[in-house]
């Protein structure tokens, strides 16, 4: 490594690779001046189950119970909700930009697509949650300060 460049391209290479062979999503090292970031995207497919013809066969319906109490059924099931919004990391959730600050969304609150819902802090970072779609909050699963894993629903916007 020559002193003018500190940068060590075989260190990123062994990152990448330290990433591609574990579950991690991103890591981070520094030394002196020197910090170096190694993330990668990750994309989660989504599936939706299309109904069977019979499926389709009229019955006797009763009343479907609240959308909140369907979307905590699913959660409860590992089946995500279809209007679920998925944290994107692993890290802390955060309701609210501050501790003396209002939530930014409450079950029952309308948003906008690209409003700002949530703060999942990763290695010192916040990140911004934004509503992928228009719609009402009808359920939120974390509370201020809780951890959240990658692909865990934060809350439901329908």
């Amino acid at each position: 490594m020559a002193k003018d460049n500190p940068f060590d391209p075989d260190l990123v290479r062994e990152l990448a690779n330290l990433i591609a062979d574990t579950d991690l999503s991103e890591i981070e090292v520094e030394k002196g001046d020197l910090r170096i970031r190694v993330a990668r995207m990750i994309t989660a497919a989504v599936t939706v189950p299309v109904a069977a013809p019979a499926a389709l066969a009229p019955s006797p319906v009763i009343a479907p119970p609240p959308a909140a109490a369907t979307a905590e059924a699913a959660a409860k099931t590992g089946a995500p909700h279809p209007g679920a919004v998925l944290s994107p990391m692993v890290g802390t959730a955060y309701r609210k930009p501050s501790p003396d600050a209002k939530d930014f969304v409450e079950v029952g609150s309308k948003v906008q697509a690209g409003d700002k819902v949530l703060l999942v802090e990763a290695m010192k970072t916040f990140n911004e949650i934004v509503a992928p779609r228009a719609g009402t909050v009808t359920a939120i699963y974390v509370e201020d300060g809780t951890p959240v894993e990658y692909g865990e629903p934060l809350l439901v916007i329908e």
